[in-house]
């Protein structure tokens, strides 16, 4: 199969698709790999090394010529005319909160696997895995640099000082990006407060930290009072595929001290915070009641070089399956990739992604046949 691998162009996306190792492994099976010159670039892998590996380096045109397009984050505008029927695009897609790049994808017969939605048999998620974990850590390095007085914060060290009480960070959803969030937290010596549902996933986290690490059943009591005595708070609620649930209020925020800081990870997917709306790196935060909001919806995009590497870790197995398997037999036999299928031939076939429009969906194994 021929993978295409075009520039990233969403705003601040220094990520790309594939490593060099990446190439040199598709080309192993049989497939030709297009780069897009420079695609490699922010991440700081030169188009001698992919070339090296085995890649053509190629115009944005004939990336997207491909019949398999690999990319990190979703269509931007202008990539939006390379959509067509016979293309296979495999990306981190969270359609629940791109309505826009829903409607391109049905309305040009695309078909859409997202990472997002790669589900295994224990309802782990492979593919989101490796960039929430970079996402969870640096949601504290980032909420500890926006307390700092200069940056409109409270003015709060995270660890504190010898005779000072820490910062006290709040982490609201105990998955990979949570965990890994007050895991760095902890670290840093502040007070950590963890909230889920999952009383099993909380038994774990207490386990595996013996209490450094407070965890409290999530209800909303039991948010509202963590909420209004933080100094930081990390939304890191997920919902595979669909849009993020609202579990802090505009109320609680408001009832948060000024200068505190909100780090939402869920607002690519539509947020958990309700005053939550999708910021840039350029400029990444803004106040709502004196609470400053970090926002930024492709956080991993300011580490590119370690993203890169972490997620062409996960993704390399799974596109490699799609291109030598071909879309319709890896929909038909395999159950991941059935559940990446998001839109197929202008059809939603994520019943997560169509609920949060409102749309009916049709099972991805019933449209396989649209894919041969």
């Amino acid at each position: 199969m021929i993978v295409g691998v075009p520039t990233e162009l969403k705003d601040s996306e220094r990520r790309v698709a594939v490593t060099p190792d990446g190439v040199r492994e598709l080309r192993s099976h049989g497939h030709r790999v297009l780069v897009q010159q420079g695609a490699g670039a922010g991440s700081s892998i030169s188009d001698e090394e992919l070339a090296v590996a085995g890649a053509e380096l190629v115009s944005a045109e004939e990336a997207w010529s491909a019949e398999l397009v690999v990319k990190v984050k979703e269509p931007q505008a202008q990539e939006l005319a390379y959509l067509r029927p016979d293309l296979i695009l495999f990306t981190y897609l969270h359609l629940a909160a791109e309505p826009e790049v829903a409607d391109a994808l049905l309305s040009s017969g695309t078909s859409g696997l997202a990472y997002e939605t790669v589900q295994l048999a224990d309802g782990s998620l492979p593919l989101l895995a490796p960039m929430s974990e970079v996402a969870g850590r640096m949601a504290t390095q980032i909420g500890a640099h926006w307390l700092e007085a200069e940056n409109g914060g409270r003015g709060v060290l995270l660890g504190g000082a010898p005779g000072v009480r820490p910062a006290r960070v709040v982490v609201i959803g105990a998955g990979n990006v949570g965990w890994n969030s007050a895991w760095i937290a902890a670290g840093m010596e502040a007070e950590v407060l963890l909230l889920d549902r999952n009383l099993d996933r909380l038994r774990w986290v207490d386990q595996i930290h013996k209490g450094r690490i407070m965890t409290l059943a999530s209800n909303r009591g039991a948010v509202e009072r963590a909420v209004a005595d933080a100094d930081l708070v990390v939304g890191a609620v997920l919902v595979p595929g669909g849009r993020a649930p609202t579990v802090v209020t505009e109320e609680m925020v408001a009832g948060m001290r000024a200068g505190s800081v909100i780090v939402d990870v869920a607002v690519d997917q539509g947020g958990c915070i309700e005053t939550a709306r999708p910021t840039s790196h350029e400029s990444p935060t803004f106040v709502v009641d004196g609470v400053v909001h970090y926002c930024v919806a492709n956080m991993p995009g300011a580490v590119p070089r370690t993203s890169t590497f972490a997620l062409t870790n996960a993704t390399l197995p799974w596109v490699e399956r799609l291109a030598s398997l071909g879309a319709a037999r890896a929909v038909r036999e395999s159950a991941p990739l059935a559940s990446a299928a998001n839109a197929i031939a202008g059809r939603l076939t994520c019943k997560a992604v169509a609920e949060a429009f409102g749309l009916g969906w049709t099972p991805p194994q019933e449209m396989a046949s649209a894919l041969a």
